[in-house]
């Protein structure tokens, strides 16, 4: 078991003001104080970002959707069963197939590491560290947290494997800030986050996040809270989000399951790239995920992130996702209720849906039709008409309809011969059948 030997306390140094672009307070988050500590890992993020970005994203795109066709070769039916599934292990997807189907996961669990795909597709999180066992769910210290918890796994400095004892609720008192290169895992046992602060990845990369549910996620207050085993600092009051993710690189999020937060459910923020977000389940939520919150900072250019094999359910409102700038990959997601719009942005993203099957909503008032899955804002059409938004394979169901946009031709930086299409929407249903978190016992294929 790790335990804590950090003594350090630069949070109590008081704050230094400097001419460098992070701490300006429109993105320092909410450390309360921009000290040595946080400047300089601000620095190392920032270098982390400019080396995960891919200089040629459609490469990425491309071999995702390879991967999903060699996943679906042999498979006859395209059908979601309304039933919940009881028969043998059935991998449908090229990530799950990868890890999901072996009896003797327990044994290897680091294996999930090898299976990421998409442009967070270099994360590994704690592969090449120890396992740690949370044993106690409880959150009652911030600053000097208790070993065997969550808070105290998250804050180590070296990678870690993290796991969990047994079957937990845990409210978290304020946000449950992670230290880089780890991996919460929770196959083996059903672990809720809910009632309390979320969970926030700032400054950091190499992190996988898998198997949670986490809901009723509300603001927290703020005051003293570790962040390393070396350092603690005061933070203001947090957002409410689920999954805050910023100034981060390479992040993995797998298999959660995910409602009720009081802003969003994922937002990935200030230069956040090398992202993907796969297998997971959202409902009951308005604003679902916000890619890019300013248009003013620049370094978000080199966002790209990749949504596969998602289900976006039941009383889900917009965003899935709200893009700035970057370059997004939707693909193969179950879009199956929304009440505004499905994806949405404003200066100028990249946006490419493919093979996702969008449902929409009934037109209840003709002046509020939501059959749009596109939402442009802040922006005439005079200057969106550029911005390159592209639908291919896309399953369009109940009169929904995707506005493209944008020169496609400018967009492929190599000959179409060499580009792989992807697989329908009509696959989707089987793609995404088992999104969320899932029910994994020793010796059974999860």
């Amino acid at each position: 078991m790790a335990s804590w030997t950090g003594r350090g306390n630069h949070g109590l140094v008081a704050l230094i003001f400097v001419s460098f672009v992070l701490v300006v307070p429109a993105i320092r988050a909410h450390i309360g104080e921009m000290d040595e500590y946080w400047q300089r890992r601000a620095q190392l993020a920032e270098k982390a970002t400019l080396k995960a970005y891919h200089p040629n994203p459609h490469e990425v795109t491309n071999e995702l959707n390879l991967n999903v066709h060699k996943a679906l070769s042999g498979m006859e039916s395209t059908r979601r069963e309304l039933r919940k599934y009881d028969g043998p292990c059935l991998a449908t997807n090229p990530i799950d197939r990868c890890w999901r189907c072996d009896p003797n996961w327990v044994s290897n669990r680091k294996k999930l590491a090898d299976c990421v795909q998409g442009f967070g597709r270099n994360t590994r999180g704690g592969q090449d560290g120890d396992y740690y066992v949370v044993l106690d769910p409880s959150d009652s210290d911030m600053v000097n947290p208790k070993p065997g918890t969550l808070r105290h796994a998250v804050t180590q400095n070296r990678p870690l494997w993290i796991i969990f004892a047994r079957s937990m609720i845990i409210r978290l008192n304020q946000e449950l800030i992670v230290n880089g290169n780890k991996t919460i895992d929770g196959r083996g046992a059903n672990v809720l986050i809910t009632g309390g602060a979320g969970i926030t990845l700032q400054f950091v990369s190499n992190v996988i996040i898998h198997g949670l549910r986490i809901n009723n996620i509300v603001k927290g207050s703020g005051g003293m809270i570790r962040d390393s085993e070396d350092h603690y600092g005061f933070r203001t009051e947090s957002d409410g989000d689920g999954i805050s993710i910023f100034g981060s690189s390479n992040v993995w999020i797998d298999h959660v399951s995910m409602s009720k937060c009081s802003d969003g459910l994922i937002d990935a923020i200030v230069g956040s790239t090398a992202i993907t977000i796969s297998n997971c389940h959202f409902t009951n939520h308005n604003d679902v995920m916000l890619f890019g919150a300013s248009d003013s900072y620049a370094l978000d250019a080199h966002m790209q992130i990749t949504l596969a094999f998602n289900h976006f359910g039941q009383g889900l409102i917009q965003r899935m996702p709200r893009c700035r700038m970057g370059f997004f990959h939707v693909v193969n997601n179950d879009y199956t209720h929304w009440l505004m719009y499905a994806i949405g942005g404003s200066k100028n993203p990249t946006i490419l849906s493919q093979g996702n099957r969008f449902i929409a909503p009934p037109v209840l008032d003709p002046q509020n039709n939501a059959t749009e899955v596109t939402k442009r804002e802040y922006a005439p059409e005079s200057e969106w008409r550029s911005w390159l938004w592209r639908s291919e394979g896309d399953l369009m169901m109940n009169r929904a309809f995707f506005v493209t946009s944008g020169d496609r031709a400018a967009a492929l930086r190599y000959s179409s011969v060499d580009l792989i299409s992807p697989r329908p929407g009509t696959y989707v249903t089987r793609l995404t059948r088992f999104a969320g978190a899932l029910n994994c016992r020793a010796g059974q294929p999860c």
